[in-house]
């Protein structure tokens, strides 16, 4: 199946652009998302180099933060560049539990192959395997209670779109080949 970014934009603005007032966009080298402002009238979500799991990870940040982060330059959260040091980076995979899990479910229902990802190619991740497994129990989470709205609604778009089957099966779902 073939996994084009302007599908992944227009499922994304199709779901999201009235409602939200929030577009993804096709960005350079560094995923950033910017709040509507004086130069855009719109929030819009740039993911990196055009990069379909990019597009999916940079949404996941967005279905996850809350109306007031929605208002804050990259969610207001602060990033410590690539080359973190092992306990810079279990405070960065902290963060990033929560917007994986939904990354991997929303992969999963486009049919898309996700990695988990430590995001740390000059420094020290360390031992990845706690973090994988935190992005799987809470995957189990989701599959359990549901998923945020939003994440949902684009999750059931995905799959629709996709030709996937609409349900989160955790038999889909395998720790060891994140």
């Amino acid at each position: 199946m073939e996994h084009k970014i302007e599908d992944l934009i227009n499922i994304f603005n199709q779901c999201f652009a009235e409602e939200y007032n929030t577009k993804l966009v096709k960005g350079g080298d560094e995923p950033l998302y910017v709040p509507a402002n004086e130069h855009c009238p719109y929030h819009a979500i740039y993911f990196a180099r055009g990069f379909y799991s990019s597009g999916l990870h940079e949404i996941a940040h967005w279905l996850v933060a809350g109306k007031a982060r929605r208002q804050l330059e990259d969610f207001g959260y602060w990033y410590e560049p690539d080359g973190r040091s092992e306990q810079q980076q279990r405070l960065f995979e902290q963060v990033e539990v929560k917007p994986q899990a939904i990354e991997w479910i929303l992969s999963n229902a486009a049919g898309f192959r996700f990695f988990a990802s430590a995001d740390n190619l000059e420094g020290t991740p360390g031992d990845t395997a706690p973090f994988k497994q935190a992005v799987y129990e809470q995957v189990k989470i989701y599959a359990e209670k549901g998923l945020p709205k939003r994440a949902e609604t684009l999750r059931k778009a995905l799959c629709a779109f996709y030709g996937t089957v609409d349900l989160i099966d955790l038999q889909q779902f395998d720790v060891t080949r994140i």
